[in-house]
């Protein structure tokens, strides 16, 4: 783990809830676009019915046929972009993000050092999907990516932070939405300095309007408290959110989920950036800081 210190700093921009779900496919070579046809053939295997609306040297498009946002005035179609190769400068990244990239963390500097080119995906319009919908819709366009682009060495999940190596996106064998939990949403862990607290908490649910997760504690293993933090952020994305403040989840004992130890939650401000609201999960015993009373 890292020992540098960062400095709390609720200042920065909030994430937009709903916003555009951003990939980042890192490469140590310039990559060039996949013609009309292979890009078409593979986006239908992965994604289903889909209408290409553009392919030139700077961009491709696609409208999802079977994935349409609903406005108030009519449907449309979700679009999916990639754009051209470009540069990256990956040795340029903010500390604060680099030291939250477990799933990397000793390649993390040789891949920001090494991939000095990059295309970004996107999906547009998504955001007035359901949730478990747009969940499914962008794992099924990662998936797309990463056949279309084998030298691809990393995807950069922008919404979260995560750093993967490719390797580990290619073989994956997760079914479903949990895979966004897989890719899309990062668990972070601080100490806080001159005390035993500890804080895990996520980041990228609110791409998928849902609440992130926040957990204040001491006494514990923060590894549990990770692996509650998935768990719990994949039943929240399963079922749409029904936690209310003041109810109460399993918490964990021995390390495994538990429904002897019952943790309350509440909404409240994150302690650490960005800002947004986060359900906080109050572990009873281990519980750490002071929560507004409800």
């Amino acid at each position: 783990m890292s020992n540098e210190v960062f400095r709390q700093n609720l200042n920065e921009e909030s994430p937009r809830p709903g916003g555009p779900f951003l990939i980042q496919l890192l490469f140590r070579e310039p990559a060039a676009m996949p013609d009309r046809e292979t890009m078409t053939t593979v986006m239908k295997r992965h994604i289903g019915p889909v209408e290409c609306f553009g392919n030139n040297e700077k961009m491709a498009g696609f409208a999802a046929l079977q994935h349409l946002a609903e406005f108030k005035d009519g449907k449309a179609p979700v679009q999916l972009l990639i754009t051209q190769c470009s540069s990256f400068q990956g040795e340029g990244f903010d500390p604060f993000l680099k030291s939250q990239m477990w799933d990397c963390v000793e390649q993390r500097d040789q891949i920001l050092k090494d991939c000095q080119y990059q295309v970004v995906a996107t999906d547009m319009l998504a955001g007035a999907l359901p949730a478990l919908e747009r969940a499914d819709l962008d794992m099924d366009f990662l998936d797309a990516l990463a056949e279309l682009y084998p030298g691809c060495g990393a995807f950069y999940f922008q919404n979260c932070g995560k750093l993967i190596p490719a390797e580990a996106v290619r073989s994956h064998h997760i079914a479903g939405p949990d895979r966004f939990i897989r890719f899309g949403i990062n668990v972070r862990f601080f100490n806080i300095e001159g005390t035993e607290d500890m804080l895990v908490d996520t980041v990228g649910m609110s791409t998928l309007f849902l609440p992130d997760l926040q957990y204040h504690f001491h006494g514990m293993d923060p590894n549990w408290v990770v692996n509650h933090a998935y768990n719990l952020a994949s039943y929240v994305l399963l079922n749409d959110c029904p936690i209310q403040s003041g109810e109460t989840v399993d918490g964990v004992v021995n390390g495994e989920m538990s429904r002897f130890a019952q943790w309350k939650c509440q909404y409240e401000n994150a302690l650490i950036q960005p800002p947004r609201a986060v359900l906080d999960v109050c572990m009873g015993e281990y519980a750490a800081g002071k929560r507004d009373a409800q």
